[in-house]
């Protein structure tokens, strides 16, 4: 965060003295001075959300910019200064919140967690420095890790392109790719959220995907050290598949994560979208250290439940290996029937 302000403020602080509320902010209705009181708002604002733990609503309070006397309004270096302490405000939310705590944002899923909240701001922040910039004449690129650390966090829609910030520019309306039809309207993608009984199913990231594919924790403290391989062999098919464009963030992969001691207990996730039949796979894997406790279970009626109440979806698919008596007891025990056995697999359904 202090990163992506520290680039904002370098680039917008030599054009400083000049007139910024006649100037339109790139491709924007606002002028320059408009946005850049707006950046301000949006990282007071997250820094409030989650700071405040709010559930339902933001949190009901706006900042106003003045001189210091309550009656001039901020010049354009206080602006900017502004900008610095809302985003050090927002950094140091992130950082002092618990991982497992979620905050009301109305976009998709009516919660973000503290990572969602810094890509928020980050892309805020790069995004209205480059229109700021591209109205006031001035050259602005951020750093591409910058870039890429929102891409995967907050548009995993987005398959990538050549660059991180190219590629941002072009996912939020602002520019072209190569071989990519223009963008017209938009919206950013915090992660899913499911809970049962005991467990909260959460949605997993590309960025998320990325590490645990590579041996990393993904953010995560698991029960027994270290997720199983089958987790890790999903976040490999993840990162493919946001690679190539085609990873829906809702029919992907939830880590699931007991909530009495935030420890993840296992992953489960779909294979793709439903198909054409609204036919959609589904599989699992848990650590050792927890097995033999009913969470499988638990977690494979919720995420089956949730996709059998979507219009696309209308029979959840799970295959397992003839040796497999564990799994089998799962599936069948949370309501799946056998129809198809061949090859040392067995093929069970869950209709709607």
């Amino acid at each position: 965060m202090e990163e992506a302000v520290a680039h904002c403020v370098a680039a917008l602080g030599a054009v400083a003295g000049r007139d910024w509320t006649t100037v339109r902010a790139g491709r924007l209705d606002w002028s320059c001075r408009d946005t850049a009181v707006h950046v301000a708002g949006d990282l007071i604002s997250y820094a409030g959300q989650l700071a405040g733990r709010a559930q339902d609503a933001y949190v009901p309070f706006d900042i106003t910019l003045d001189g210091g006397d309550g009656l001039d309004p901020a010049d354009n270096g206080g602006v900017l200064q502004v900008i610095a302490t809302t985003g050090a405000l927002l950094a140091a939310a992130v950082r002092t919140t618990p991982r497992a705590v979620r905050a009301f944002h109305p976009y998709p899923f009516r919660h973000a967690n503290r990572e969602g909240f810094a890509a928020m701001g980050v892309a805020e922040v790069l995004l209205h420095t480059h229109d700021m910039a591209e109205g006031l004449g001035v050259a602005y690129e951020p750093p591409a890790g910058l870039c890429a650390f929102v891409l995967t966090r907050i548009f995993p829609q987005v398959r990538p392109g050549p660059a991180p910030w190219p590629t941002l520019l072009w996912a939020t309306g602002r520019g072209e790719l190569p071989g990519r039809e223009p963008v017209t309207a938009w919206r950013w993608s915090n992660n899913p959220v499911l809970r049962s009984e005991r467990l909260t199913l959460e949605g997993v990231t590309p960025a998320v995907a990325a590490d645990l594919s590579v041996a990393g924790d993904g953010g995560f403290t698991w029960a027994g050290g270290a997720p199983a391989d089958g987790t890790r062999v999903g976040s490999g098919i993840t990162v493919k598949q946001y690679e190539d464009g085609a990873f829906a963030p809702e029919w992907g992969m939830y880590v699931l994560v007991r909530r009495e001691d935030d420890r993840a207990v296992g992953a489960m996730g779909f294979h793709g979208v439903p198909d054409a039949e609204g036919r959609v796979e589904i599989g699992y894997d848990l650590v050792v250290d927890a097995r033999g406790n009913g969470y499988a279970t638990e977690a494979l009626r919720t995420l089956s439940a949730w996709a059998l109440g979507q219009e696309a979806a209308d029979t959840v698919v799970a295959v397992v290996e003839e040796g497999n008596v564990p799994s089998q007891k799962v599936v069948t025990r949370a309501g799946f029937t056998e129809v198809d056995r061949r090859e040392g697999r067995i093929t069970y359904e869950l209709r709607a």
